[in-house]
């Protein structure tokens, strides 16, 4: 494996003195309660209120404006305190600058919400996850063999945290994507793994001859009905309801433009080669292929390195147990297994989205 700056630069050498790296394996060892007293410091009001009264507020002020009890106050102030998510002059407790972003920085609150509702409890399972190839926390919701199939059937706040999840990070890319895409104004799109069509009604919304075409799992096909209902442009978004994983399922052909929008990190490299080579079965030599994912070596900042790193687990313990956020240089190396090769990478979308535009070779 080979990074490129500034990964290069950041992952391969020491970046902590020996007591910040003392301090981080403590984080590392209390990291569950630290999530979870800060996830409340958010949803109790604590870090708002503080954010607020920017004179500060003693804790008594606090327990009286939250309703919570003194030892709750107290608890979570003394965590917050040694966390450095507050800070504490002269008898009264004021917001610090990482409260300030679980508050301010919405990629924190989805992340948050994400990781609570979705993966808390299945991480419970990842050693079972990582030894048995399977996505063993996805017990803690059901019996299904991927959370795709179970999807439509999980809790209610789940399922928000999980689109709210999926929808920040593709929302942020869509506006550059169109350009890319429509710049060869294709007349049809096949929209794989399209999920409640959002990419689909931006197409159509952006340009007024296109019809979209989502292939996705029949549930979910479902769901996409419901979802575009009403909204301009619903006779041009059609369904082909299909198992992706089914290696004798055909893709459509006729279309112009194939589009995978966070979808190949829902698969191992072997799944991601067989859909590959179906799409590629059913282009002809005009089409274009186009996969938007979030590389994790191909980040402008760290910090969305490391959330994407951290995002691979949820696909072991919680999705199918064998994807990730992928490499670049392991979905090049599937793209070329597939017949297929890369045209050109456009990067640095959104919140750090790549398109690889892929044609036959």
């Amino acid at each position: 494996m080979k990074l490129e700056s500034p990964q290069k630069e950041i992952y391969g050498k020491e970046r902590f003195t020996a007591l910040e790296a003392q301090r981080l394996a403590q984080e590392i060892a209390f990291g569950p309660i630290v999530f979870q007293i800060s996830r409340l410091m958010v949803k109790f009001g604590i870090f708002q209120m503080l954010s607020d009264n920017r004179q500060g507020l003693t804790l008594d002020e606090i327990k009286e404006k939250s309703k919570l009890s003194k030892y709750a106050v107290q608890i979570l102030l003394e965590s917050s305190l040694t966390i450095g998510t507050v800070l504490l002059k002269e008898e009264k407790f004021f917001l610090a600058k990482a409260g300030w972003f679980l508050i301010n920085d919405k990629m924190a609150r989805v992340n948050m919400e994400f990781n609570h509702d979705v993966n808390y409890l299945g991480m419970f399972n990842l050693e079972e996850a990582l030894l048995n190839g399977k996505p063993e926390g996805l017990k803690v919701f059901g019996s299904w063999p991927t959370i795709y199939e179970g999807l439509s059937s999980l809790p209610a706040q789940v399922q928000k945290s999980w689109f709210g999840f999926d929808h920040f990070y593709s929302d942020n890319s869509f506006e550059q994507a169109l350009e890319i895409v429509f710049s060869k104004k294709p007349k049809t799109l096949l929209d794989v793994g399209g999920n409640t069509g959002r990419w689909a009604t931006q197409c159509v919304h952006h340009d007024a001859n296109v019809v979209v075409t989502i292939m996705d799992l029949p549930q979910q096909i479902g769901l996409m009905r419901n979802a575009v209902k009403g909204m301009d442009g619903e006779d041009r978004i059609l369904g082909h309801g299909a198992n992706l994983l089914d290696k004798n399922v055909p893709f459509p052909t006729g279309f112009d433009a194939i589009w995978m929008s966070q979808f190949l990190d829902c698969f191992s490299e072997e799944e991601v080669t067989s859909i590959l080579t179906r799409a590629a079965k059913s282009m002809d030599g005009n089409a274009t292929l186009y996969i938007m994912e979030t590389f994790w070596d191909r980040q402008r900042f760290e910090t969305a390195s490391y959330c994407l790193a951290q995002t691979s687990v949820y696909f072991t313990a919680l999705a199918n147990g064998n994807s990730k956020m992928y490499y670049s240089e392991d979905m090049i190396r599937c793209i070329n297994d597939a017949g297929l090769k890369v045209d050109k990478i456009y990067d640095n979308l959104g919140l750090g989205h790549s398109i690889v535009a892929c044609k036959l070779k």
